[in-house]
């Protein structure tokens, strides 16, 4: 499928083809990583990435610790090659499956919707976890960072209740 192995990814991966946000690669790093993390956490349409695999684990901890762990992911490898794979199942089993087997060849990882059925995080959870993390001995930007990604909600808001601290 060439550019466009995003689609078959999506169409085999058995996940809702309803709506499909493509994001290609993320971010390598930084605020725009975290950022992006977060939006996946929340994307109500199945999500589809782009991932070299020596920077496949990496990116399946960091969507572990954003989404929900048990949420459903494919990863397809090397679509209509020699070498096609396909493997379904949670985020937090998907991490343990790259540990034990070596990544090889360009990835698309498909993403299922997030569920509106998780309860919503309350401005007092967060200023609940940012507390927590200050008395435990961060610094006030580290435990922004921290809650930002534990919580899968936007910085700016966390930010804000930091700010109000």
């Amino acid at each position: 499928p060439g550019p466009a192995a995003f689609v078959m990814a999506a169409a085999i991966s058995g996940l809702p083809t309803t709506r499909i946000a493509f994001d290609g690669f993320l971010p390598r790093a930084g605020a725009a990583r975290r950022e992006r993390l977060t939006e996946i956490a929340r994307e109500r349409r199945t999500t589809v990435l782009y991932e070299a695999p020596h920077r496949l684990e990496r990116t399946l901890v960091d969507l572990a610790s954003t989404c929900d762990p048990t949420r459903t992911i494919v990863l397809a490898r090397e679509l209509t090659k020699l070498h096609e794979d396909l493997w379904r199942g949670s985020l937090q089993d998907a991490v343990v499956h790259v540990r034990t087997t070596e990544p090889r060849g360009e990835y698309a990882i498909v993403i299922a919707p997030y569920q509106t059925d998780v309860v919503e995080i309350t401005d007092t959870d967060i200023v609940n976890e940012l507390t927590q993390r200050i008395h435990s001995g961060l610094t006030t930007r580290d435990a922004l960072n921290e809650v930002t990604d534990a919580l899968g909600v936007p910085r700016k808001r966390v930010y804000t209740l930091a700010v109000a601290l």
